[in-house]
């Protein structure tokens, strides 16, 4: 399952119910006390992730109810679930999911006692004709009454009785059903069982917060490890087996209780009669393991310094990021990070960046994000950018999605400023091109540094991608683009309004230049070589072949390859494929120079 949304209604701060959409990459942007953490947390509390805990304080103080909510949206939703060895039934069969096909659910803390109660609801487009809105909520007897009363003789014949999904379905489509958006409980009968079914489905979420006071409590210290059981508990083998135990506990205590259930009986039928064996399992496996980094001088993790501890943790994503493309892992998990630059050099801010961008990359994984960082905010992708800041009237936090007003008011926030040393834009379709040719002027730049610019590093050039890019790129195209700096395009030869627009380019006379490449795609240029030490396949291919379909349908058909999806193979090929090339393999991939040409033509804008 991937987490869509999340709402905050009477939480701390957020009084006014308010939504946040997630993506695979995704990060939250405000100043300090703005209301970032507060999300990350909630989220904590939502999934269990066991460094939060609900508490009556969370309650926001202005509000009149007695409750607070955490709400989340889940798609990538389980085509079946098993209620028991009879009842197989789906969520859409159910009725439980909202009008946009998502699964929403609510969770609510009453705060009326010492501590809260929780309760646990599906909101939904749900049947509200009257008798039938509630069927979720009736065990079989009721049901089996119900149907007898409203099925014909036929339909009631042909259902099974013993199944409450076969029965609930019969007496949903006896007649044409209403719908509207209602809250199912999912705590008495199948909707208990529906959620714990679920409960197993929901991704596993790891929270990392930013280093505490050493006056805090015990929690203050959060080990970068702890992130490695998150991973490893996520694992679908790992899930099987943890299945398989929870099964044989509860087969074997099931047994138990019902022996006790009948000895009572015997002993005073009256009190037996209204006690039912009732499994509970909801373990927090992630409580139970531990796995730490001990130093060669018996120094442990959390004793060193927030340096060191936040370095680790660099490791660990660089370690996970690569994991994740090579096995196509399809765990789903969740990593949310506060403020992941602290306490970190520049280079290994640009490791993490990588590491983050490669992973959101990969199946099954979702990476969540605060910073307030202008130099790390600024070279993540404008798209994954959520700004929380609290209204001038009302103090109240407010989020606003990734929008070019957003955008703007985010620049002007954090001082992104575009880089007056900038004297070429390089315009190209989108952030694999940036990597490609950064990785390619590597290459060249080694061979011959006073010919060739390293994109990497030389600020004359600033990258604007046309498909989507970073904070910082967007505000060289907002800002630069109109101050009369020289253009270099480079486009694919795959589209035909690419030519028309680099004919318009050309046509202006003002230094700036406009190239469609000769062969299909960027991937093209690539020697066969570097694709095979990047991916570890073979691929033959000709200057009008899609490399990276190619490569992807390569990665199926191979025995003993984990399959990779396209844009893991684009991802790949860009960073670790254009990475390999060195200048003697780019001469043999393309002996008639046009890549060369493409960084003479670059260096000579930049000193004309």
């Amino acid at each position: 399952m991937k987490l869509v949304a999340v709402s905050l209604k009477n939480f701390r701060g957020y009084e006014q119910e308010q939504w946040i959409m997630f993506g695979d990459l995704t990060t939250v942007v405000g100043r300090n006390d703005a209301g970032k953490s507060t999300i990350l947390e909630a989220l904590d509390i939502f999934f269990g992730g066991g460094v939060v805990k609900a508490d009556n304080t969370d309650k926001n103080v202005s509000t009149s109810d007695n409750y607070f909510e955490i709400s989340c949206k889940f798609s990538d939703l389980p085509s079946k679930l098993i209620l028991d060895a009879q009842a197989h039934t789906s969520l859409g069969a159910e009725h439980l999911l909202d009008a946009d096909g998502h699964l929403h659910i609510r969770r609510r803390w009453v705060c009326t006692g010492a501590k809260p109660k929780e309760e646990i609801h599906a909101v939904c487009q749900h049947p509200t004709n009257e008798g039938l809105n509630d069927l979720i909520a009736l065990g079989n007897p009721a049901l089996k009454k119900l149907a007898k009363e409203r099925l014909d003789a036929a339909t009631l014949a042909a259902v099974n009785k013993s199944t409450n999904p076969e029965l609930r379905s019969a007496l949903w489509g006896m007649q044409e059903m209403v719908f509207a958006e209602t809250a199912i409980p999912l705590v008495k009968e199948d909707g208990g069982r529906i959620w714990q079914k679920l409960a197993a489905y929901l991704p596993h979420f790891a929270l990392f917060q930013s280093d505490r006071k050493s006056t805090d409590a015990d929690d203050e210290v959060q080990e970068p490890m702890k992130l490695a059981i998150a991973a490893a508990l996520a694992e679908e083998t790992v899930q099987g087996l943890l299945t398989e135990v929870v099964e044989a506990v509860r087969t074997r205590a099931t047994e138990l209780a019902t022996r006790t259930h009948e000895a009572l009986a015997e002993l005073d039928p009256a009190v037996a009669e209204g006690l039912i064996p009732d499994f509970k399992s909801d373990p927090r496996w992630n409580s139970l393991f531990s796995v730490a980094l001990q130093g060669s001088n018996g120094v442990a993790i959390n004793k060193r310094g927030s340096g060191v501890r936040r370095l680790i943790l660099v490791s660990f994503f660089k370690a996970e990021a690569k994991r994740k493309l090579e096995e196509n892992d399809k765990a789903s998990v969740i990593y949310a990070l506060e403020e992941p630059e602290t306490s970190q050099h520049p280079h290994n801010q640009r490791i993490l960046l990588d590491s983050f961008t490669a992973m959101a990359d990969a199946p099954g994984t979702q990476l969540i994000l605060t910073s307030h960082s202008p130099g790390f905010v600024s070279h993540l992708p404008a798209k994954s950018l959520r700004y929380v800041r609290k209204d001038a009237a009302t103090g109240a936090p407010v989020i606003s999605e990734g929008t070019e007003d957003t955008w703007t008011d985010l620049a002007d926030e954090l001082g992104v400023q575009p880089d007056n040393r900038v004297v070429v834009l390089i315009c190209v379709e989108g952030p694999h091109d940036v990597t490609s040719l950064q990785r390619l002027s590597q290459a060249l730049h080694a061979s011959d540094p006073d010919k060739y610019p390293n994109l990497m590093t030389d600020h004359r050039f600033a990258f604007v991608p046309q498909g989507g890019g970073t904070l910082k790129q967007w505000v060289s195209n907002r800002y630069l683009m109109g101050l009369g700096r020289k253009e270099f395009h480079l486009y694919d030869g795959d589209v035909q309004t690419y030519r028309e627009a680099a004919d318009e380019v050309n046509a202006r006379n003002d230094g700036s230049i406009a190239l469609i490449t000769k062969r299909l795609m960027m991937e093209n240029y690539l020697h066969p070589d570097a694709i095979h030490q990047a991916v570890g396949l073979q691929v033959e291919f000709t200057h009008r072949c899609n490399v990276p379909a190619l490569v992807e349908a390569a990665s199926k058909s191979t025995d003993g390859f984990r399959p990779m999806k396209n844009n893991v193979v684009k991802g790949r090929l860009a960073d670790h494929g254009f990475g390999k090339m060195t200048a003697a393999l780019l001469d043999e991939s393309d002996p008639g120079g046009e890549v060369r040409s493409w960084f003479e033509k670059l260096s000579a804008m930049a000193r004309a």
